[in-house]
């Protein structure tokens, strides 16, 4: 597992791979947060990637795939449904 990470490595991280993230099929945002467990929030900061549904790792293609983490950072995947702008 990888060690824990401060919020400025998790902001790093996050401002070097959004855009290659927000690529990906079915996410749309990514943000810093904390790692949830059992329905409950830990102290441990994340990198939240947001998808609109959670599918199997089979209905993805290889290169859509959100890694569990990025160098040394853990990826929290929270699913939001589709995020709309209110007018």
């Amino acid at each position: 597992m990888a060690a824990e990470k401060s919020m400025a490595e998790v902001k790093a991280v996050k401002d070097k791979y959004r855009a290659e993230l927000l690529r990906k099929a079915n996410v749309v945002g990514v943000a810093i947060g904390y790692r949830e467990k059992a329905g409950q929030m830990t102290d441990q900061v994340v990198l939240t990637v947001m998808v609109k549904e959670k599918v199997p790792l089979s209905q993805l293609d290889a290169k859509d795939v959100i890694p569990p983490e990025i160098e040394g950072v853990m990826i929290d995947v929270k699913e939001v449904g589709e995020i709309r702008a209110l007018s």
